[in-house]
């Protein structure tokens, strides 16, 4: 089968969408950017492939009726592909302490980072056998907060602290993420299914999944990156162009279209063809955008997708009065300091982001009916609320559309340009 490929390579996670020659969506693959662009690009379009692959196994289980047996095996899958990488990191902690630690810590060293890689793969297997719970999808966020954790129950201020527990695995957890790890999908299919021990129609579903031919003949990408992927600059198009079009793939009836991405924040204007009629871009800080928001996650001590959760909890929405990225820490602190409670603080923050995406709109040409809200920050349910009412307010009643996929939406666009250039 021949298949097309978008690529939206962004300033925190690096998006592929693969589309058939119809137009169907066949798979979506996800990473976090890396200062090795090329291999972001790879990692993320090799995960669009496993995807597509996976839906092959569905489809084919949905003849055999073992349907409910697909999950399981894809949060298999994903579990042996965590342990992969888990060895890896504690294979090069391991050479670091060997190579760079005092003669007299690197036994201690290496039975603690043992131990620590030890409990982390104990935990991922505990949480496989649970029903699945949110949780970042990225192997650093995943690996990170439980290394923490162990190394703070283990570490030993006299020796072996918790610090230098630590600074190898920073030291090394970049290694990780830029090695080309083989975790393609004929990699750890087969001890997915041993893990879970499939039925026979299931695996004979993976082996059709296996022997479907899916051959790339166009791939064009885009995004803030996009100068750095490693494509013919007539495979790259605006991220503008993408993400007017991507919105309009997924609701014809789109006419404005507001993207919060890690980086930058895009308002745009398309029309009934999703063609870009104008636009408003603010690329000169993270201000407002996902990064902020990582940011502030950090200072809180909390994973990026727990802050819109805990801001819905709150009851009094505290004014901020900057969004800037350099001073919110400071802001934050003096806020905590005067009593505010963390979830009246996370409501004003988001509340904020908005107020400045809504001045891009406004700059923009306004909202039209229908909106819709693209980017990672379109899963972020106290910003998506933050939005309804500041649209509300100031341009009364509009049809917001937001996708599950929203995060999606710039891959898709080019997914959609190069399926233009192939027919």
């Amino acid at each position: 089968m021949s298949v097309v490929v978008g690529i939206d390579l962004g300033s925190t996670t690096t998006k592929a969408i693969i589309l058939a020659e119809h137009g169907e969506v066949l798979g979506r693959g996800i990473t976090n950017s890396r200062s090795n662009y090329d291999l972001a690009a790879a990692v993320a379009r090799t995960e669009a492939f496993i995807n597509a692959r996976f839906g092959q196994v569905r489809r084919r289980a949905e003849e055999n009726s073992t349907v409910a047996a697909v999950d399981k095996l894809r949060r298999a899958f994903i579990l042996e592909q965590m342990l992969h990488q888990l060895r890896r990191l504690e294979q090069l902690m391991l050479e670091e302490v060997e190579k760079s630690a005092p003669a007299a810590f690197k036994a201690p060293f290496a039975i603690a980072l043992r131990e620590i890689c030890r409990r982390i793969a104990e935990l991922e297997e505990q949480r496989f056998k649970q029903p699945p719970v949110l949780r970042s999808d990225f192997f650093r966020d995943a690996a990170g907060s439980a290394f923490m954790q162990f190394a703070e129950e283990i570490g030993d201020p006299t020796g072996v602290s918790f610090d230098r527990l630590v600074g190898v695995y920073d030291k090394c957890i970049i290694r990780v993420e830029n090695e080309p790890l083989d975790l393609d999908f004929r990699d750890h299919i087969g001890s997915a299914l041993a893990r879970i021990g499939s039925p026979p129609a299931l695996a004979d579903a993976v082996e059709f999944a296996v022997a479907r031919d899916l051959t790339p003949v166009q791939i064009v990408g885009t995004g803030y990156g996009r100068a750095r992927l490693p494509f013919p600059k007539e495979q790259i198009r605006s991220e503008i162009l993408c993400h007017g079009l991507g919105a309009h793939a997924m609701f014809a009836g789109t006419r404005t279209v507001l993207d919060i991405g890690g980086q930058d924040t895009k308002a745009i204007q398309v029309d009934e063809q999703g063609i870009v009629t104008s636009f408003q871009m603010n690329d000169r800080c993270a201000a407002g955008c996902g990064r902020y928001l990582g940011y502030i996650a950090d200072e809180m001590n909390l994973g990026l997708h727990e802050l819109g959760p805990l801001a819905e909890q709150s009851r009094r929405c505290v004014k901020i009065n900057s969004t800037c990225t350099v001073f919110a820490g400071a802001e934050l602190r003096e806020r905590l300091s005067l009593g505010e409670k963390r979830e009246d603080i996370l409501a004003g923050l988001h509340r904020a982001i908005v107020l400045r995406a809504m001045s891009l709109l406004a700059r923009s040409g306004g909202v039209s009916d229908e909106f819709t809200f693209t980017g990672g920050v379109a899963k972020n349910p106290a910003a998506v609320r933050a939005l309804r009412e500041l649209v509300a307010e100031n341009y009364g009643a509009r049809t917001l559309n937001i996708s599950p996929d929203s995060i999606y939406t710039g891959a898709l666009g080019a997914a959609l340009f190069a399926s233009r250039m192939v027919n």
